[in-house]
């Protein structure tokens, strides 16, 4: 059964904090841009800083803790009342999860000088994003969003595992793996709803057919071999096995985003930008079963990027970009500035993926695509912080 339309109260406070898009979509990106140059900075010059995170670890978990927690507790708390029909996340309750996020950042910067409180902070953002969740799930018995709810749970506990295992000294790639598995598959879940649905709505408004193919038996077959190939990569990362499971799922990845679509939506690149992400997380697995398979074709780490830079940074721009346009009361058409924020994007993941194929230096390349990435980004963050500084348009309310 649908959830109820969303009833709110007229929201008169501090427009950041009206809803949860305004903080967390912004505040990632701006993160992101800054974040990003600095890891390559310290790398280039072995620049010590305040954090105990070796370089690598501060990269790896603050791209998947720092920023892509960001942007789901503002994917997840705005969506929710038209999940569940309950009031918004919103005013000083907003400001104060938006501020634990914050802390986190300058906790995992400055950790070497107090380590364990700096984790705990860290830990503490995931974990209470997931318990909010749950809460306005359970109470609007919004069942169908239950397994996001549990893949948020996931995170934030591999989160916890991360941080305590970095704390005593202990490998950290299963936690790194789980923490990326579970975003792997929060990408096919979400992407298998939002992807055909907005494509398909804008393909009746442009009167273009035929429409997207609903969600089927082969969707659920195809996400639980998602399921089973990203358990085996947890467990047995290097063996045969999960090179053929990702080889496998590659091809079923792609025949799910091939019925959706995606040519059709050329004309419109708010649309079209949901296929690139998804296809950046089909080429994963293809990319990731040919590191596994042929070592020497193509490197696990360069197969790794086609989901954090390419899948994690495309989705999650899409994602916000429409969300922002949407809520504020503006076109929902990519315009200018948007395209080039696409643009700038997609070519820094594309950069990073094939940096070891590439005529240039490695680092150099590697450079160039961070800087193509961070200036994505930091558009990003200027132009659409300036709309969720803004009331919605009155016309829209």
């Amino acid at each position: 059964m649908p959830s109820p339309a969303p009833t709110h109260k007229k929201y008169s406070g501090f427009i950041l904090f009206e809803r949860a898009f305004r903080p967390f979509f912004p505040g990632a990106a701006l993160f992101a841009a800054i974040a990003i140059p600095l890891w390559v900075f310290t790398l280039e010059t072995d620049l010590e800083t305040p954090s105990g995170f070796s370089p690598r670890d501060y990269h790896v978990h603050e791209m998947i803790f720092g920023y892509l927690g960001a942007v789901l507790a503002g994917f997840l708390f705005t969506a929710m009342p038209n999940w569940t029909g309950r009031p918004a996340l919103a005013g000083m309750r907003l400001a104060l999860v938006s501020a634990l996020w914050l802390a986190g950042r300058v906790a995992v910067f400055t950790s070497a000088s107090w380590p364990t409180a700096a984790v705990v902070i860290d830990a503490s953002f995931l974990l209470t994003v997931s318990i909010l969740a749950w809460k306005d799930v359970i109470a609007g018995g919004s069942i169908r969003n239950m397994p996001v709810c549990l893949l948020v749970s996931l995170l934030a506990i591999a989160n916890v595992a991360y941080d305590f295992s970095l704390l005593q000294g202990i490998d950290t790639s299963w936690a790194e793996r789980s923490a990326l598995a579970i975003i792997a598959t929060l990408i096919s879940l979400i992407g298998g709803r939002v992807v055909p649905n907005f494509s398909g709505n804008w393909m009746k408004r442009n009167n273009i057919s035929p429409l997207p193919a609903p969600f089927s038996t082969f969707d659920k077959a195809v996400l639980a071999a998602i399921v089973i190939t990203l358990a085996s990569w947890i467990l047995i990362p290097e063996t045969s096995l999960t090179g053929y499971l990702f080889t496998a799922t590659f091809f079923a990845q792609a025949a799910r985003l091939f019925r959706w679509r995606g040519w059709q939506t050329t004309t419109e690149p708010l649309v079209l930008i949901l296929h690139v992400g998804y296809l950046w997380l089909v080429l994963w697995f293809g990319l990731t079963g040919l590191a596994i398979l042929s070592p020497a074709s193509f490197s696990t780490t360069s197969a790794l990027h086609a989901l954090t830079a390419g899948a994690i940074g495309t989705m999650t721009t899409a994602i916000m970009t429409r969300a922002i346009l949407g809520h504020s009361g503006r076109k929902l058409s990519a315009g200018r500035t948007t395209r080039i924020i696409y643009v700038l994007i997609v070519a820094g993941a594309f950069m990073r993926v094939f940096a070891e194929s590439l005529t240039l230096n490695f680092m150099l390349a590697t450079a160039i695509s961070g800087t193509l990435w961070s200036a994505g980004f930091l558009l990003f963050a200027l132009t659409y912080g300036s709309y969720c500084l803004s009331p919605k348009n009155p016309s829209q309310q």
